[in-house]
């Protein structure tokens, strides 16, 4: 006789251990229709088809580190996720800048432990991001009145096959107090599903992550600080240090570099450094023939950046970088008019056996016609000529790229299939007026701004700028690249 499905004790154990598993499911994935559970979202909005995110915790959010909380995602007056989080404030700049605050949060286990779960259909992970929009009235700063510029930078990356955050729209609150339009995304970070590398073992084989950025805003330098700390931390954004990167070893003209490394914020040679930092594996974990392995790799191919020889079919840069991913990154950093690329948020990844690839882009809240740096008539990868001592320039690479006939080549056969298809002006129009409708018929673009005020938006106007905007860049970039 078979003792488990007769022994009385077993069965008692096996129901219970099924009750609990499945009671854990439904309260984390499942739609739930207790009364009470909807009672956790304080703001009652009963129309509209985006998720409804309410977060609710007893400490004070800080910056760093992330604080327990609770997160309940409602759909169509349904609960589909309840789950711990730890919750904290994200960004650097755009913190300081803004009174609409943008949050990064992990899903927790009831130790609070990192616990991966899909949200809202995008793959198991457990980092997250609820990006908002910089606004702030007392300065009249608005960087994205139409909220839609992430989501349709990293629509139109995967739309060539170029990995970005998947991105969907949410309403949010926090504790009650109602947030408006924000955009739930995933954290950029190694994962199957996310920036797929390989796990990076103790022998160099594997993936690496690097990131041409300011040092303040990912992961914090100097947590557990007073959250006024970090309204006024600017030093923090340039206090690069051998722990935590490795500069190039020519300045953004292409002249080596003959001062040391890892002066104090702000030096007057600053504007000339091109600092890596260490995304993966992060600075704390990197050993130190790890360091050496990708900054000889670097090194390697900025020095092939001299050899390019425009009567030859190929370049020895190539020996080093996925040449491709280098022209898709330029071509989205352009037509978006991010003018953060190149030279901040610019992320980079290698993986085992493979070349040095662009991407994915990130943070393109002052893009499109929102940025007065660079003239509409001129490439966002010139930005050096404009502003020539900002702490923070575009590397010399790109420079040699808009010089060298076989990357215009690759650029002008690329730019020639997407805009036959992916970029063609109707394409990207649809985008545009599809998400526009999206968020004005479910009353969220109503909701966003008279939670928001103090700064005249009209949201149609908004819309047809940057439709304008976008149709007038792409016939600026047929025209120049069809001249190369």
């Amino acid at each position: 006789m078979n003792f488990i499905t007769t022994n009385p004790l077993f069965k008692y154990f096996f129901k219970s251990i099924l009750f609990v598993f499945v009671f854990a499911n439904i309260s984390c994935n499942k739609s739930i229709e207790d009364s009470e559970d909807l009672n956790f979202f304080e703001n009652k909005i009963e129309t509209g088809q985006l998720p409804y995110i309410s977060v609710k915790s007893d400490e004070m959010i800080q910056n760093e580190p992330k604080v327990p909380g609770d997160m309940y995602i409602k759909e169509n007056d349904s609960i589909t996720h309840s789950s711990p989080i730890g919750v904290e404030y994200r960004g650097s700049t755009s913190f300081r800048l803004t009174d609409k605050k943008s949050y990064g949060f992990e899903i927790w286990d009831e130790n609070n432990e990192d616990s991966e779960m899909e949200l809202l259909n995008f793959p198991e992970e457990e980092d997250w991001i609820l990006m908002g929009h910089v606004f702030r009235s007392s300065d009249q700063r608005v960087f994205d009145p139409s909220l839609m510029h992430h989501y349709v930078g990293y629509e139109l990356s995967r739309s060539i096959g170029m990995y970005a955050s998947r991105s969907k729209f949410v309403e949010l609150e926090v504790n009650g107090d109602y947030k408006g339009v924000y955009i739930l995304m995933e954290k950029l970070k190694r994962d199957k599903n996310r920036i797929d590398i390989k796990k990076l073992k103790e022998d160099i084989t594997g993936g690496y992550i690097l990131k041409i950025d300011k040092t303040a805003g990912g992961d914090v330098i100097n947590g557990n600080q007073p959250l006024s700390y970090f309204e006024n931390n600017w030093d923090d954004d340039a206090k690069y240090s051998e722990s935590i990167s490795f500069r190039s070893d020519y300045d953004i003209n292409g002249v080596q570099i003959s001062f040391p490394p890892f002066n104090p914020p702000y030096h007057l040679g600053q504007y000339l450094e091109t600092y890596f930092l260490y995304e993966y594996p992060k600075a704390e974990d990197i050993a130190e023939d790890q360091k050496q392995y990708i900054q000889n790799y670097i090194r390697d191919f900025e020095n092939s950046l001299f050899n390019i020889d425009n009567t030859a079919s190929d370049r020895d840069y190539n020996n080093y970088i996925d040449i491709d991913s280098f022209v898709d990154y330029f071509i989205l950093n352009e037509l978006t008019g991010n003018i953060d690329a190149y030279r901040l948020s610019t992320y980079m990844h290698k993986n085992r056996g493979g070349k040095l690839k662009m991407g994915p882009i990130w943070d393109l809240n002052i893009g499109y016609n929102r940025q007065d740096r660079v003239p509409f008539t001129d490439w966002i990868a010139n930005y050096n000529q404009y502003v020539p001592r900002d702490a923070w320039m575009v590397p010399f690479w790109w420079k040699v790229f808009l010089g060298d006939d076989y990357f215009k080549q690759r650029l002008k056969e690329r730019w020639t299939q997407y805009r036959s298809n992916q970029f063609s002006n109707q394409t990207i129009l649809n985008l545009i007026q599809d998400t526009a409708d999206y968020l004005i018929e479910n009353g969220s673009i109503e909701r966003n701004y008279e939670r928001w005020t103090g700064i005249g938006i009209d949201y149609l106007q908004v819309i047809d700028a940057l439709k304008n905007h976008l149709q007038d860049r792409l016939l600026w970039m047929d025209q120049k690249i069809n001249s190369m």
